[in-house]
């Protein structure tokens, strides 16, 4: 019995930080504004754009762009000016590169 409980927990963890977005038209329709910086040092969450859906597990910054937006966890708009955000993103080319830099905004990315 015990170990069927934390199976259940386990397996609803994995599924609360997993991270399919969907980029939404209007700020308005987005759960969080997301800003790309031009440099790494001024981001706030290093991500790697993940090419199968079943890779996105983790709060780690491994972003999976889904093609609808029920299928999302997290709704994201993407600004013009660093003001208007509440996360700051920096693409990086390598899976391995991904993370977060400042774990305080890490809340955001929580279903």
């Amino acid at each position: 019995m015990k170990s069927n409980i934390l199976l259940f927990f386990i397996l609803i963890s994995f599924k609360a930080f997993s991270q399919k977005v969907f980029s939404v038209d209007y700020s308005s329709q987005a759960d969080i504004n997301v800003f790309v910086t031009e440099y790494e040092s001024q981001s706030d969450l290093k991500v790697f754009k993940l090419d199968y859906q079943s890779q996105a597990k983790g709060n780690n910054g491994l972003w999976f762009f889904v093609r609808y937006e029920s299928q999302a966890d997290k709704k994201v708009f993407f600004v013009d000016y660093e003001s208007q955000s509440d996360l700051k993103i920096f693409f990086v080319k390598y899976k391995s590169q991904a993370g977060w830099r400042k774990k305080k905004k890490m809340y955001l990315l929580f279903r």
